[in-house]
């Protein structure tokens, strides 16, 4: 599977498809959100959207189930890892914050645009027009507990290891649960959890470490599958996880279209699409173990997929600036087509332009002195 010591061939492959993933997953929303925060102006609009973002939501789980399988647990000293990671991760996320702050998105109401606020904003989170730079942050917080957890995943046992995921499996049903306890009782809140404690029972258990531990365990436990047997569980997987991912969502749009509501509607609306829910993360597992048999290390991936891989950190902090102008363009492109083609045209179109802009222009950029404080 290795090219060499240094590269895992599969994983470059994922870290690129998953990239490619949440540049479409941003490339969909505004056909669900916009106007009063959600919008959906006709039914093809919620069918593409439901149907195309809902097999994508595992975009963000494989990318720390391919750091776990990376890193997990530690192999060196812990200020070590804190170092290469924090300088990889922390410092591009500060820059690109810090520029997603005072330069305005293409198409932006320049008027009411304030880099000043945008600034005092960032101190304590990321800009309000790079919503995307939250994986940064939550990344952070996954690497801070990986030293944690790699004393002790380094004793448990196989079936130990099976409990722990189970009961993290569990956890990803408590977004439907939250929403049964309301319906019941009026209060969202679940075992412990109440306005004044937000740590309830299944806290500490729930979570992206769950993912963590899963990349932990295909590595270690699962060997290498046949086609036939990968296939086999990856299916059935992913077929559950889908029904459940796209069933919630198109259950909880509103049939009467053009939808204009509250963006509590599209919170409401994407429970199913939460990273850490029953449906993607099954769908997770099933795309992880897909992947697992993609070794073929020939031209195209010395010359593309690679150089790629390397630098997705990247994209991912800069794509919002490219797509932002190519999805307008594309709905222009296509303005002229029927909307069942043109949206998800239009989607396909933006998304993959983005990533042919993004990737390149990230790859110079770490070319470049101090080019990997920027795309890491």
């Amino acid at each position: 599977m290795e090219k060499d010591a240094n590269r895992i061939v599969f994983l470059d492959w994922l870290r690129v498809i998953a990239c490619l993933m949440v540049i479409m997953v941003h490339s969909t929303e505004p056909f669900y959100l916009g106007g009063e925060g959600t919008q959906i102006l006709c039914r093809e609009n919620g069918i593409w959207s439901t149907l195309i973002d809902s097999a994508l939501r595992a975009c963000v789980p494989l990318f720390i189930m391919t750091s776990s399988y990376l890193l997990f647990p530690l192999k060196d000293s812990t200020g070590h890892f804190f170092r290469r990671r924090f300088t990889r991760v922390g410092i591009p996320l500060l820059v690109w914050i810090i520029l997603y702050a005072v330069i305005p998105l293409p198409g932006s109401d320049l008027g009411s645009y304030s880099p000043l606020l945008n600034l005092r904003h960032s101190v304590l989170n990321f800009p309000d027009s790079a919503g995307h730079l939250w994986f940064g942050y939550m990344i952070l917080g996954v690497y801070l507990i990986i030293p944690i957890l790699s004393p002790w995943v380094k004793t448990i046992s196989k079936k130990e290891e099976q409990l722990w995921l189970g009961l993290w499996l569990f956890t990803t049903t408590l977004p439907f649960l939250r929403k049964l306890a309301a319906s019941w009782f009026g209060l969202p809140e679940v075992w412990g959890e109440c306005n004044w404690n937000e740590f309830g029972t299944f806290y500490y258990v729930s979570g992206f470490a769950g993912y963590v531990l899963l990349g932990h365990y295909i590595k270690t436990h699962v060997g290498e599958l046949s086609w036939k047997k990968t296939l086999s569980i990856a299916v059935p997987l992913w077929i559950v996880g889908y029904a459940i991912v796209a069933g919630w969502f198109w259950a909880a749009m509103p049939k009467d279209f053009p939808v204009n509501e509250p963006i509590s509607l599209g919170v409401h609306m994407e429970t199913s699409w939460r990273f850490c829910s029953t449906g993607v993360a099954l769908t997770t597992i099933a795309y992880f173990l897909i992947a697992k048999k993609f070794t073929s290390d020939g031209k195209f991936y010395r010359k593309v997929v690679v150089p790629a891989s390397k630098v997705s950190y990247g994209v991912y902090l800069m794509h919002i600036f490219v797509l932002s102008a190519a999805v307008p363009l594309f709905q222009k492109v296509f303005s002229s087509m029927a909307t069942m083609a043109a949206t998800p045209l239009t989607i396909v179109c933006a998304a993959i332009s983005t990533f042919l802009v993004c990737m390149p222009l990230s790859k110079l950029i770490s070319l470049i002195p101090g080019g990997k404080y920027i795309v890491g």
